[in-house]
């Protein structure tokens, strides 16, 4: 009887076979077009385009999935069972109408402990769902050939789940990056995909739980290739990344809500005017970003010399945060005048980044708006670190919206009160920080600006956006809130292979000269004794060029010709056209590679360089190709190409 075929020989089949009929008709049409066959290869082609819908599809069905689940647990346990004040975003489901009045501080005070025990429990069977989860990403990516456990797929959204449901202040994003890059390593999984492959469908996956459940589709696709490196991108998934996006984008308005985040926002026209004052917001949001990721650090740090098992840490973050919570809905009314649900620190956050964009009469105007907008971004900051510093799942992505919406909100008030420019609205402002401060604190400045234009529905601050981001990126040059990412693709074991390729074919010969080296050499007339001494003189050299009375290259004398002269007889009589080999040259155009095999054919430590007349130029050794390679590869691993006016820069160094 015939063995059944395994499940991933089967499913890669069936892929190659439905890509070579959806591109059958292509192939006919082009044909008959052009009178020749096409110069693509359409099956890779249909290939591509198949396995980015099997992963936008589901992806997105997951992560839809995975919100309308936090959503029905946010509203049964924030609105029902603790009738904890706090805003939402237009965008986010509709809190209900009916709640109680007053809120149960007890439970204010243990449910997010209780949340954040749940999450620490599920993580003993995954350790690397703790925290956001684009660092376990990001870190599969680089380091694991893009393979991410079958269980974080299931694992990571009920931990999520746990924490943000039971007032955790995180976000959505970095728990639906992890869980799509998990599922899409799992179909790369299941096909007969290299490790390259792999990657590609794992980042694939993470445009589309990014786009599934923040509806982003643009946005999506740039943040999943350029979260991966401080100073790069990995531009051979972008095309996967958007048609998986594009898929998952369309699954999920078709099901969920098309709205924007943030509702209908007016136009912001542009004013070249304004342009110093949003220079200046990116200066103080870029300080405040950085204050963000020492903080999230510092808390990282101090609960891991906490005793006890790592599983209740979370739950420690979570009493934290209830605490937190208790004192703002005691003391934010009296204190700041406004709501406390204006200040609340449980939840995503988005509601604080709409208050910052829209304003509203309890907020105001002026000095006092932005003392309130302050005060918000700072409890944001401390709410968020006490939740993902612990250990628990929940994404910093709305967290550093909200912060960075509510401080830029709060320069715009400032800018409006004190200075007589016409024009300014806070809420511009707001979208700016918002922006700038996780585009700059996560090294994602595109990704970011696109993103949060999609949110707003705009691209009217795309100018002052570009500005912004180009002040922060310069400023964060030694902050990252993702740990795990790497300077380019070329310091990345992912790509060590084709960068190792690439150095061996752009370093040429010339390059290694040392123009300090003397090179000894020997003419084809020099007796036996003469060769002996000169290569006794000059004991550092190791291959001795013998050239003729024009100073052209006839030959190569090594230390195993001097060993074999001083073996022979007759040996007084020999002269250096006697003792060489036939010459083995490089020109001054030889890339590395050809170099190093050169030496290691011919078995020579050196090899001469020479001109078009066949005269010496000097020596490359087997340690000059080494040393070459070896800073290539450390100087490519510090070079920027988001941003060549920072080439010189120097690493972060690690929180």
């Amino acid at each position: 009887m015939a063995r059944p075929r395994p499940p991933s020989r089967a499913l890669g089949r069936g892929i190659e076979g439905a890509a070579a009929l959806m591109m059958r008709p292509v192939r006919s049409l082009l044909n008959v077009v052009t009178g020749e066959e096409p110069p693509l290869d359409l099956r890779l082609v249909g290939r591509t385009v198949l396995e980015a819908i099997v992963v936008g599809l589901t992806v997105g069905a997951a992560g839809c999935l995975m919100l309308v689940a936090l959503e029905f647990f946010e509203t049964q346990i924030l609105e029902h069972l603790l009738a904890y004040p706090h805003l939402r975003a237009v965008g986010e489901a509709p809190a209900p109408a009916a709640a109680p009045e007053t809120p149960r501080l007890y439970l204010v005070l243990l449910v997010p402990a209780l949340g954040g025990l749940l999450a620490g429990l599920l993580a003993r069977l995954a350790p690397e769902i703790r925290g956001g989860g684009g660092d376990a990403m990001i870190e599969a990516f680089h380091h694991r050939g893009g393979v991410i456990r079958r269980r974080v797929a299931i694992l990571k959204p009920l931990a999520s789940i746990a924490t943000l449901a039971s007032g955790g202040a995180g976000g959505r994003e970095g728990p639906t990056m992890h869980l799509g890059g998990a599922i899409g390593s799992w179909i790369g999984s299941l096909l007969p995909t290299t490790d390259r492959e792999r990657r590609v469908l794992m980042i694939a996956g993470v445009a589309a739980g990014v786009s599934a459940v923040f509806r982003t589709p643009l946005g999506a696709a740039l943040l999943a290739i350029e979260v991966l490196y401080r100073d790069d991108f990995e531009s051979e998934a972008l095309v996967p990344a958007v048609l998986a996006s594009v898929v998952a984008y369309s699954l999920s308005t078709s099901v969920l809500s098309t709205a924007p985040m943030f509702g209908d926002l007016p136009a912001f026209p542009f004013h070249w005017e304004h342009l110093p004052f949003y220079a200046v917001t990116a200066i103080v949001v870029a300080l405040a970003a950085a204050g963000f990721v020492r903080l999230l650090a510092s808390v990282r740090r101090a609960t891991s010399l906490l005793p006890g098992p790592t599983w209740t840490r979370p739950a420690l973050g979570g009493l934290g945060l209830g605490a937190l919570a208790v004192a703002v809905y005691l003391f934010a009314p009296t204190w700041l005048s406004v709501p406390a649900s204006h200040v609340s620190t449980l939840g995503g956050g988005y509601g604080a980044g709409q208050l910052a964009i829209t304003g509203d009469d309890a907020l105001g105007v002026g000095a006092s708006a932005a003392l309130v907008l302050i005060a918000v971004g700072v409890l944001r900051a401390l709410a968020t670190s006490l939740t993902i510093g612990s250990g628990g799942s929940a994404g910093d992505f709305a967290p550093s919206l909200a912060i960075g919406a509510a401080l830029g909100g709060a320069v715009g008030h400032a800018a409006a009160a004190w200075f007589d420019v016409p024009g300014i609205v806070p809420g511009a402002f707001a979208l700016i920080g918002m922006a700038t401060f996780y585009g700059g604190a996560a090294n994602v400045p595109l990704a970011a600006t696109i993103m949060v234009c999609e949110m707003a529905g705009s691209y009217d601050l795309l100018v002052p956006l570009m500005l912004a981001q180009g002040v922060a990126f310069v400023s964060l040059r030694r902050v990252t809130l993702y740990p795990a990412q790497l300077a380019n693709q070329r310091s990345s074991p992912a790509h060590a292979a084709s960068w190792g390729r690439y150095t061996l074919a752009t370093i040429r010969a010339g390059e290694l000269l040392d123009g300090s080296r003397e090179v000894r050499t020997l003419v084809v007339g020099d007796q036996a004794d003469r060769v002996l001494q000169v290569m006794a003189e000059a004991d550092a050299q190791e291959v001795f060029p013998v050239v003729d009375a024009d100073g052209r290259l006839r030959g190569l004398i090594t230390g195993a010709n001097t060993r074999a002269v001083a073996a022979a007889e007759d040996a007084r009589w020999m002269v250096a056209a006697d003792l060489m080999v036939p010459p083995v040259v490089v020109g001054q155009d030889t890339p590395l590679g050809e170099v190093a095999r050169a030496l290691v054919r011919h078995d020579l430590r050196a090899v001469p360089v020479v001109d078009g007349a066949n005269r010496i130029l000097g020596l490359v050794d087997e340690h000059d190709v080494s040393r070459a390679y070896a800073g290539a590869i450390e100087v490519g691993g510090r070079r920027s190409t988001k941003m060549a006016a920072v080439t010189a820069e120097p690493e972060p160094k690690p929180d």
